[in-house]
């Protein structure tokens, strides 16, 4: 572990079968991982602010509420907005909080935040994260408990950015999905689609191309060991049967340098705007 006064806190270093990772303190990011001398993820400096919300968990919720009001139990909530342009709260709530450290291991860390009741959630939720790196790569786990007395709504998701071997144009894409979500100019799920025929069929593993995405897939055709892939070049991003959607990110509104360099592959365990649908919202 390093610390000082990073933006992102103490850095995690872990290494195993070849691969090395940097996990922060803040938000609990994956801000590095190399297989050898190569960066498999595209990250942050350490002197820096997370951008783009690369590498980070999005919990209690991925991706978008409209507005930042949802009804739950019967009871209305106001988020705070923090995707002004929209108008809608993004990506959860435990972004910019600094986890506790619970295991550090050479090739395993693991970190866990507890989230006190706030206006617009007022619930308390406690939620962990393990990354450990082995010869197979790197696993992900994420643990969420309600230690109260009360239901409360929970998504799950994570982001990070996945760099191609050449540029993003010539990567090869495959992604498992038979259905998408069309959008509307807030990012915010109008319709739910069959991917065939349009340009969203990525089950061929075609080059990008100028394909623009920022799309969320569902009805993940799976293995038979339950894991749905996704492949990127030679990189393989797999997620088990609590993880429904994915959502994809080329990065074309990202600042200038960093636009379309690499592809966030994002598992997510409910779709945009769950809170307002309470599609696959985990109560």
């Amino acid at each position: 572990m390093t610390s000082n006064n990073r933006p992102s806190g103490a850095q995690y270093r872990i290494a195993a079968g070849g691969w090395s990772a940097v996990v922060t303190e803040v938000g609990a990011a994956l801000r590095e991982l190399h297989h050898g001398s190569r960066a498999v993820v595209d990250g942050f400096p350490e002197h820096r602010m997370c951008t783009g919300y690369r590498g980070l968990p999005l919990l209690p919720w991925p991706n978008r509420i409209e507005d930042g009001r949802y009804s739950f139990d019967r009871v209305d909530h106001q988020l705070p907005i923090n995707r002004v342009s929209e108008g809608n709260a993004i990506h959860g709530l435990t972004c910019w909080e600094r986890w506790r450290i619970d295991r550090e291991d050479p090739g395993r860390v693991a970190l866990s935040l507890d989230l006190l009741p706030r206006p617009g959630y007022p619930f308390s939720l406690s939620v962990a994260i393990d990354y450990a790196l082995s010869d197979n790569g790197l696993s992900v786990t994420m643990r969420a408990r309600n230690p109260g007395s009360v239901p409360l709504p929970f998504g799950a998701g994570h982001h990070p950015y996945f760099l191609p071997r050449a540029t993003l144009e010539t990567a090869r894409v495959r992604v498992p999905a038979s259905r998408y979500m069309a959008l509307d100019g807030r990012g915010l799920p109008v319709a739910d689609r069959a991917v065939d025929g349009s340009a969203l069929d990525l089950r061929r593993a075609d080059p990008v191309g100028a394909l623009e995405l920022d799309h969320c897939f569902g009805a993940l055709a799976r293995d038979a060991d339950g894991m749905a892939r996704v492949r990127l070049d030679d990189l393989a991003v797999w997620m088990d049967e609590r993880f429904g959607w994915l959502q994809l990110y080329s990065g074309d509104n990202l600042p200038i340098g960093e636009r379309r360099r690499s592809l966030a592959i994002e598992p997510m365990t409910c779709p945009p705007n769950a809170f307002r649908s309470g599609r696959d919202l985990i109560a």
